[in-house]
């Protein structure tokens, strides 16, 4: 009795653990992500409805923040949604995940906003998969909704990303993928996403079903239509062994047409979409018991045309037929109909149906061998850069900072990286033997960093390569021969410790005498002492006579201006350059602007210090500081100096259109630019100051930020001009004390004004005052109104009326997409917000005006025809924004 009372023991125990482990063995190759779990706390964990293992996701992704849901709504959601990650810093966050290179994968998205963050305003954002877009995620209207797609990698990695499209900010939940079996859901081209539900024919209102009676862990819904349908079951065992392996339970029950002579009928509409293309996965089980004389056969019709039949269900056994091919509908009306044959006594049957619709995803992704060359490139230099994930090219307005790449239209044909600018980015430790696997690289820049070591050999070895730019860095020793012999575009000016010349190539050592030797460090040591000497005492003689007639604080240009490269030229110069001072072309707190020209042909702009004006010698003074160190194709360019005694001035590059607001007003027989125009030139305005705040060591505030200090080039490319007031941040900090607060009326940031603490935030601001006027035309101070004086005031009255034509300029003749205004208008509204932390930063307003130009340009296209002119939102990548 006790033996067999054991042996029943171990049976029990071990079919427990057969059946454990057998679960554990249907999860191989899953990937389950409570997305926001932190690392420390139940992570894995099993989730008790399903069995699931999920973990936290904090291993595949490095940029985001975590969160849960409010308490309240916890009960309303199974355990992995109610902690998300949310992203609110950067254009494009990504998940890095391992995969099965060409199996299909189910990948499945959830999204729960749960007003974690007390705002009760669920974002809207992009959903990518590796370089395409996948989905749009809206969870303004519904509090949580998922996303489900079947693909295939075409790499053994897999890259999901959340791009941000608006002022809100893109969330995650949790985040499956399920290796699918080999022979199952394969289709012409493209991947397949699931249309609203996968249904299982039945009654029941709660029986959902997924894993563990899925094994691929799809979820089943439960679907009946009661007045024109009838349920059949059975509690027998029904075989699912085929390539699709629907779980039994969906089998088990069907539906046949209440009315035996007509047709079972499935019908929806796709009113997002009326020109998609299906898939249908039909599965079929006889589940009764038929009499002898009994027949089941039926003919299977899409949108009234057959496409398979006349079938007979196995019983007991699936079958499952899929449309060879992707079918359409007719205008926005789908059907799926079973009808009965001629010569059958029994109506049709359904046990279970999937509708899949196909996404083609047009991008290839970049070419690996480059994408782990730029990746290597940046582990190599630490570069924290929160734009840099997802594919390096692709898409196009998402492309990395710093690259440009080749994008052929022809989608078997990757894209590359053919320049690499990481100039200015604190580079350190000696030239990363990585670049050299960029194979075709064309452009590579690494100036104004702190590079060591040697120029490298394998550069004179990279054949695609015509420009290096090493200027600026510390690096040693010579040139090698083969890139000196290579006729590209080499700079290294700058670098004190490189030899440029052929004396550097390296002779024979040859030995001499010991009494040489020290003669000649003696003599040495004499002559550098008596030139010490005579230096000195010219430097007091010169700190005498000049300290008799320099402006105050004088000798700070001059040390400002020591070792430059900027020409230098004497008053009797300007004078000449001027034509006398002849042409005025503005007038400040510094002095007067004059038209002049350089060696006859080149236009300058030379603005002179006025000998009255001491505050006009401090901006002269912080102008000359800032132009002689930063260089941007979006700040006005200094082409030299004079520093003559009293005469101080500054050359500049001439830009023939003028101010912007001379064309926003009309002055001067200004014309009055285009929307798209007013877009490129907020873009390049925004792209200056973000090199000001970011770029430069230490960033710079421009602290006077407005219309009439950005200057139009001949093709209206727009430069920032006028660094007088312009402040450094020592060290990186966010902010520093202003003794004196500066700007222009009306373009001052009032937290800036409240406080007297300036920050990055404080352009920003002043930039959003700018986009109000170039999008309203409307004056910045409005005094013949009291109530709505200030230009921020007027467009919130006007956008309570919710009418875009009373706010964009009249001057504009309604020429221009309206959402793109309305996009640059709460771009323009969240700049300009009262408060610092609700504006976004530069980089955000930067991607925000591509996506403003996305969408005027097929506007552009469509009014202009092929002549058109599609914005170029990448400025100089040569890259055109293709419309989503």
């Amino acid at each position: 009795m006790e033996r067999s009372l054991g042996i029943f023991l171990f049976v029990v125990i071990a079919n427990l653990a057969i059946s454990h482990l057998a679960q554990a063995q249907s999860q191989e190759g899953f990937i389950s992500l409570d997305c926001g779990l932190p690392v420390n706390e139940e992570s894995p964990y099993e989730e008790e409805s399903t069995g699931l293992q999920y973990t936290s996701d904090a291993t595949v992704i490095h940029s985001g923040k975590t969160e849960t849901i409010r308490a309240n709504l916890e009960s309303g959601f199974v355990k992995p949604l109610w902690t998300l990650r949310y992203f609110p810093e950067g254009r494009r966050n990504c998940y890095n995940l391992n995969v099965e290179k060409g199996r299909n994968h189910l990948i499945r998205a959830r999204f729960a906003y749960g007003n974690y963050d007390g705002l009760d305003n669920g974002p809207k954002f992009d959903l990518y998969l590796g370089p395409n877009l996948w989905a749009t995620i809206d969870l303004r209207a519904s509090n949580s909704t998922r996303k489900e797609i079947l693909h295939i990698p075409t790499s053994n990695k897999l890259q999901i990303c959340l791009v941000r499209t608006g002022l809100t900010t893109p969330l995650i939940s949790a985040l499956e993928i399920r290796p699918m079996g080999n022979d199952s859901y394969i289709i012409e081209s493209g991947s397949l996403e699931l249309f609203l539900y996968r249904y299982y024919l039945s009654e029941s209102s709660t029986a959902y079903i997924s894993f563990l009676e899925d094994v691929y862990d799809r979820q089943w819904r439960p679907y009946f239509l009661k007045e024109e349908w009838t349920q059949i079951n059975t509690t027998s065992k029904v075989g699912n062994n085929n390539d699709y392996d629907p779980p039994k339970d969906a089998l088990a029950t069907a539906a046949i047409p209440t009315n035996a002579s007509e047709p079972l009928t499935y019908e929806w509409s796709n009113s997002d979409n009326p020109n998609a293309s299906y898939y249908l996965y039909a599965h079929f089980a006889e589940i009764q018991d038929l009499r002898a004389n009994d027949t089941r056969e039926f003919n299977i019709l899409f949108n009234g045309q057959q496409y398979d039949g006349p079938l007979i269900p196995k019983k007991l056994e699936i079958t499952t037929i899929v449309n060879s091919s992707p079918r359409t509908c007719d205008g926005r009306k789908c059907s799926f109909q079973l009808t009965r044959t001629d010569r059958s006594t029994l109506p049709p049957l359904l046990n279970a149906l999937e509708v899949y619709t196909v996404i083609e995803f047009p991008h290839s992704e970049t070419e690996e061998s480059d994408v782990i060359a730029i990746k290597s490139i940046k582990d190599a230099y630490k570069l924290n850069k929160i734009d840099w994930q997802g594919d390096p090219c692709v898409s196009q307005y998402l492309m990395w900072d710093g690259l440009n790449c080749s994008i052929s239209t022809n989608i078997s044909t990757p894209p590359r990286i053919t320049s690499l600018d990481l100039s200015s980015t604190g580079l350190t430790g000696t030239i990363a033997a990585a670049i050299q696997n960029l194979t075709q690289l064309e452009k590579l820049d690494l100036s104004n960093n702190k590079l060591t070591g040697g120029v490298p050999e394998f550069l004179g070895n990279m054949k695609s390569l015509t420009v290096i730019n090493l200027s600026g860095n510390n690096l040693n020793g010579s040139i090698p021969q083969a890139l000196q012999e290579k006729g590209l575009e080499l700079s290294v000016e700058g670098n004190p410790m490189l030899c440029v010349s052929d004396s550097c190539r390296k002779s024979p050592k040859k030995k001499f005498p010991l009494a040489i030797v020290v003669a000649s460090v003696v003599g040495a040591a004499i002559v550098i002492a008596v030139l010490v000497l005579f230096l000195v005492i010219r430097k007091k003689k010169s700190t005498v006579v000049e300290g008799l007639h320099l402006l105050p604080g004088a000798s700070a240009v001059n040390a400002t201006f020591a070792n430059k490269s900027s020409r230098r030229f004497t008053y009797s110069e300007v004078v000449k350059m001027t034509n006398n001072f002849q042409r005025v072309l503005g007038k400040g707190g510094f002095g007067m602007v004059y038209h002049g020209s350089v060696n006859g042909y080149e236009q300058v702009a030379v603005k002179v210090l006025s000998q009255s004006s001491t505050q006009g010698y401090k901006e002269f003074n912080a102008e000359v500081d800032l132009l002689m160190r930063v260089h941007h194709t979006n700040l006005v360019s200094l082409v030299g100096y004079c520093y003559e005694g009293d005469h101080l001035a500054l050359i500049y590059e001439f830009l023939p259109n003028g101010d912007l607001k001379q064309h926003l007003s009309g002055k001067g027989s200004r014309s009055i630019i285009n929307w798209s125009t007013r877009l490129q030139i907020a873009l390049e305005a925004a792209l200056g100051l973000e090199y000001l705040h970011v770029g430069c060591k230490p960033p710079m505030v421009h602290r006077d930020i407005k219309t009439a200090n950005i200057l139009l080039d001949e093709n209206f490319k727009a430069k920032l001009a006028d660094f007088g007031l312009s402040r450094s941040f020592q060290g990186g900090v966010d902010s520093e004390e202003s003794t004196v607060i500066a700007g222009s009326r009306g373009y001052l940031d009032p937290e800036y004004t409240h406080s007297g603490r300036l920050a990055e935030k404080s352009d920003v601001y002043s930039f959003g005052i700018v986009l109000l006027e170039m999008i309203t035309n409307q004056p910045v101070i409005n005094n013949q109104s009291t109530e709505k004086s200030h230009i921020t005031q007027w467009v919130g009255f006007q956008i309570t009326k919710g009418d875009i034509i009373d706010i964009m300029d009249p001057n504009l003749g309604n020429d221009y997409d309206v959402n793109s205004a309305w996009r640059a208008l709460e771009l323009a509204m969240s700049c300009a917000n009262p408060s610092s932390s609700k504006r976004p930063s530069m980089s955000q307003v930067i991607q925000e005006l591509k996506e403003c130009i996305v969408c005027e340009n097929p506007r552009i296209h469509n009014n202009r025809g092929l002549e058109s002119q599609e914005m170029n939102v990448s400025l100089d990548t040569a890259v055109v924004p293709m419309a989503r």
